[in-house]
C-alpha cells in the first residue's frame, strides 16, 4: 500500500548546480515523450490489434515510441503509422559475434529501428546487468547511432531507508559521460521499482522531487546545459487516472508505460502530454 512508502525519505543531494534560467530549464523547451514497453507480452494477433488501435491515435506534438517483443518488431514496424517510432527492449554491449541469444546495435540500425531501452529494472534484477555493463551498452548503442531510453530507479526498501538519490546517482554516474557525448540521443526514465507493475505509483510530490533531484545531479556532475535539455520520463503504474497530474509536473517530460501500453488507455496517457 502506498502509504507505507514515506514521502520524506529522500536523501540530501550534493551541492546543487544552478540550471539555466530559460524555458528549457523550466520544462517548456523539452518535447514530451511517451514510451510503451510491451515487455514479453502479446501473440502476433494481439500485437497486430494493438497496432491498429495505435494507428487511430492522435500523437499531436508528443513523441511516441513503442517497444514490442523482438520477434514482432518487423511486423509492427511495417504496419504502424510513421508518427510512432519502434524500439527494441535490449541490445548487447559489443556488437555482432559469438553472443548467443543477443541482439547487436548493428542489427537494430540495419533494420531501421531507431530506439533501444537499456537499464530496465527487470534487466538489472533478473539478468544481473550492473552499472558498469549498462554504461558499456549505452556507449556502444549511442556510438552506432541508436537513441536510448535509459532506466534508473530505487527498490522499495531504498525509498524507505532514504537512499533513493544515492541509488539514482550510482546508476547514472558511469553513464553520464556517454549522455554528455550524445545529449540529443538519450532519454532517462525514472522508474521506482516498487511502483512497476504493482499498482502503486509515486505521488506527484515524490515524482517531482526525485526527478528535480536527478536533474540537479546531472547539472552538478555533468553540466547545467545537459540537465536543462535532458528529458526525464516517469514510469511505474502510469495509467489514465494518474497521468494528467504527473504530466503537469515541471520535471516530468513524459512516461515510460508498461501494462497500460497494452490497453486503450495508452491513448489517454499520450493525450495527457499534449500542450505542455
Amino acid at each position: 500500500w502506498l502509504a507505507e512508502v514515506p514521502t520524506e525519505v529522500l536523501q540530501p543531494s550534493p551541492p546543487r548546480a544552478s540550471l539555466p534560467t530559460n524555458s528549457a530549464a523550466m520544462g517548456g523547451g523539452r518535447k514530451m515523450i511517451v514510451g510503451g514497453n510491451w515487455k514479453c507480452n502479446l501473440d502476433k494477433d494481439k500485437a497486430a490489434a494493438l497496432v491498429a488501435q495505435l494507428n487511430g491515435m492522435d500523437c499531436g506534438e508528443v513523441e511516441v515510441v513503442v517497444a514490442p517483443v523482438a520477434l514482432h518488431i518487423p511486423m509492427v514496424q511495417s504496419s504502424i503509422k510513421k508518427e510512432v517510432e519502434v524500439s527494441a527492449q535490449n541490445c548487447n554491449f559489443v556488437g555482432m559475434g559469438a553472443y548467443t541469444g543477443e541482439l547487436a546495435a548493428e542489427h537494430l540500425v540495419d533494420m531501421g529501428i531507431p530506439w533501444v531501452i537499456l537499464g530496465h529494472s527487470e534487466r538489472r534484477t533478473h539478468f544481473k546487468e550492473d552499472d558498469e555493463m549498462l554504461a558499456k551498452k549505452l556507449e556502444y548503442a549511442l556510438s552506432k547511432g541508436l537513441k536510448v531510453i535509459f532506466c534508473i530507479g530505487e527498490q522499495k526498501e531504498e525509498r524507505e531507508n532514504g537512499t533513493t538519490m544515492a541509488v539514482c546517482r550510482a546508476q547514472l554516474e558511469k553513464a553520464l559521460p556517454h549522455m554528455k557525448a550524445y545529449p540529443d540521443s538519450v532519454v532517462i526514465a525514472y522508474e521506482p521499482v516498487w511502483a512497476i507493475g504493482t499498482g502503486l505509483v509515486a505521488t506527484p510530490e515524490q515524482a517531482q522531487e526525485t526527478q528535480k533531484e536527478i536533474r540537479e545531479y546531472i547539472a552538478s556532475a555533468a553540466s547545467p546545459d545537459l540537465a536543462a535539455k535532458m528529458r526525464i520520463q516517469y514510469g511505474g503504474s502510469v495509467n489514465a487516472k494518474n497521468c494528467e497530474s504527473l504530466a503537469a509536473l515541471p520535471d516530468v517530460d513524459g512516461f515510460l508505460v508498461g501494462g497500460a501500453s497494452l490497453k486503450p488507455e495508452f491513448t489517454d496517457i499520450v493525450k495527457a502530454c499534449m500542450g505542455k
